[in-house]
């Protein structure tokens, strides 16, 4: 099964790291994504430009409706994702619990729909 991390986060979170605490979380991110990879769990994965530069689209009765920022009902926003091989929903969460960011922020872990 395929699943997907998504990476949320308080866009203030990353900002309060020193250089170091941000070196240090880049390259544990990185390995991580090598372990996934030597593992065979790693699909893909990438980190996003800050919320200022996001852009929301609906389609309303035929017309595109093009809206700044994301509008999610929460102060984390989305900061990335890691895209997964896993056998199962708990072998993806166990997955999930070893991503860098989620000592600072929140790991969604979605299964992906099968749409044939």
């Amino acid at each position: 099964m395929k699943f997907i991390c998504l990476v949320y986060a308080e866009p203030e979170a990353l900002s309060r790291l020193s250089a170091l605490e941000k070196a240090e979380l880049d390259r544990d991110s990185l390995a991580y994504d090598n372990e996934l990879e030597a593992a065979g769990h790693f699909l893909a994965a990438s980190a996003l430009q800050g919320v200022q530069t996001a852009r929301s689209v609906r389609v309303r009765k035929g017309k595109p409706l093009i809206f700044d920022g994301p509008f999610a009902e929460t102060k984390e926003v989305l900061c990335g994702f890691i895209f997964i091989e896993a056998t199962d929903r708990d072998e993806a969460l166990r997955i999930a619990q070893g991503i860098p960011m989620a000592r600072h922020g929140t790991i969604e872990v979605r299964p992906e729909l099968d749409i044939g």
